[in-house]
């Protein structure tokens, strides 16, 4: 399989060179030259195989040769080593629960199959390649755990100072060996622009190479559509056709999911939840998308849905026929969290109240659906905002106990691009070695 930059579709790549590189060298997201079909049989028998089955069967295609089936199986063995329970929520509506990894979050498995993807290309080279990534919480956390010990990768998180829960700094800052976190004085904003500008600097490239670990990497993006093929498989005996709610931020997991469908999995329709940051829905509404000049590189500016626009080739009437989004207030979703608690016993994520929302909201003018949501995070990692009326109903897992008595490495940084650029240079075993020689 090759990969072509979106920003000029000449420019072709193996997966191998995908994932490393991160971005294309103008910038772009790499995307598929071609979309696999499955067979008709193997959907159909889907609730036959096991999901280790079905991931290797998904993945294969978008990584050719790069990687042996053999390595390739070890790879999902590794990466799949906890469930994704479909919970019925109410009549019809079931929460597709992507929490259950090591770090909480839905971003586990992304992080984990690329971890994979890039130890194994990274094993006999001598110059180690240095993921390097900003995080407001989740990605950090499971980009840490992902990557742990990964030989010939090292790993460097930038974070800003307390706007993070502290749960979410822990999952980040006490692992030790190859993982090290920066703590910049300033904003997620001011985090993602130092690595940016990382990305940007040949020079520093040159003496210490750099790859993302968020969803513009297609390591990171594409096996997000194993969730996708578990809920079908799980609700393929229902014999109902199903709707699928995510709730939307950079776009990377929906784009997955439209990514599954175009593969041939049976999905009726997509919603994209989102709240008041509400590009996606302006732009159904009026056709209108403003990019900003980082796009790749900017949360505020969801940078997968230039991939979920080239899926339906720029086609605005055939995207609107399978995906709708909707907006909402934190009032609304506080109040969504606290009735679906009050009557079910249910107990949501912010996230995942959004994403309900959504499914509500369409299922309500579309009855007569399997109507799926996703939890995207488990509610600890928001235990200091959740409602105030939800707090004593958490339940803490025994792996975040753990996390109290362990002490954060961080280095406290200015958010200034040459101090950064010069401690990345210093604390570089590639930079340090291509000095010595």
């Amino acid at each position: 399989m090759q990969y072509y930059s979106l920003q000029n579709h000449q420019h072709r790549v193996s997966f191998r060179e995908a994932v490393i590189r991160g971005l294309a060298p103008d910038k772009g997201l790499y995307f598929p030259v071609e979309i696999p079909r499955l067979e008709k049989d193997f959907i159909e028998r889907i609730d036959e195989y096991d999901p280790q089955y079905i991931a290797r069967k998904v993945i294969q295609p978008f990584i050719g040769a790069d990687i042996p089936v053999q390595a390739l199986t070890q790879i999902i063995r590794e990466t799949l080593t906890f469930p994704f329970p479909l919970r019925e929520v109410e009549d019809n509506v079931y929460a597709l629960e992507l929490f259950h990894g090591p770090t909480l979050a839905f971003k586990d498995v992304g992080a984990r199959f690329m971890a994979g993807c890039l130890g194994y290309f990274r094993k006999e080279e001598e110059k180690p390649v240095t993921v390097l990534v900003a995080t407001s919480g989740d990605t950090g956390g499971a980009v840490a755990s992902g990557f742990y010990d990964v030989p010939g990768v090292e790993v460097v998180i930038l974070y800003p100072s307390g706007k993070v829960s502290d749960l979410q700094e822990k999952q980040l800052t006490t692992l030790g060996r190859n993982i090290r976190a920066l703590e910049i004085k300033g904003t997620f904003d001011d985090c993602q622009r130092l690595v940016k500008m990382a990305f940007l600097d040949e020079e520093l490239q040159a003496r210490r190479p750099l790859t993302s670990a968020n969803s513009i990497n297609v390591a990171r993006w594409l096996p997000q559509m194993f969730y996708y093929f578990m809920a079908y498989r799980k609700v393929k005996q229902m014999k109902k056709d199903a709707v699928i709610s995510v709730p939307s931020g950079n776009f990377g997991n929906i784009c997955a999911g439209m990514m599954a469908a175009a593969m041939g999995l049976p999905v009726s329709h997509f919603i994209a939840s989102t709240n008041v940051n509400d590009t996606v829905p302006r732009f159904l509404e009026n056709g209108k998308y403003v990019a900003t000049l980082s796009n790749a590189m900017d949360v505020a500016d969801p940078s997968n849905f230039v991939r979920i626009l080239q899926l339906f080739a720029q086609n605005d009437r055939a995207l609107k026929a399978s995906l709708t989004a909707y907006r909402f207030t934190d009032e609304q979703t506080v109040a969504a969290m606290e009735d679906v608690y009050a009557r079910r016993r249910y107990l949501m994520d912010p996230h995942g109240a959004v994403g309900y929302l959504g499914l509500k909201k369409y299922m309500d003018s579309h009855p007569g659906y399997c109507g799926i949501f996703l939890e995207t995070a488990h509610p600890v990692k928001f235990a200091n905002t959740m409602p105030r009326s939800l707090r004593e109903a958490i339940q803490a897992p025994e792996r975040v106990m753990i996390l109290d008595g362990l002490e954060k490495e961080a280095v406290l940084m200015d958010a200034d691009y040459a101090k950064m650029r010069e401690w990345l240079l210093q604390t570089s075993k590639a930079a340090v070695t291509a000095d010595a020689k």
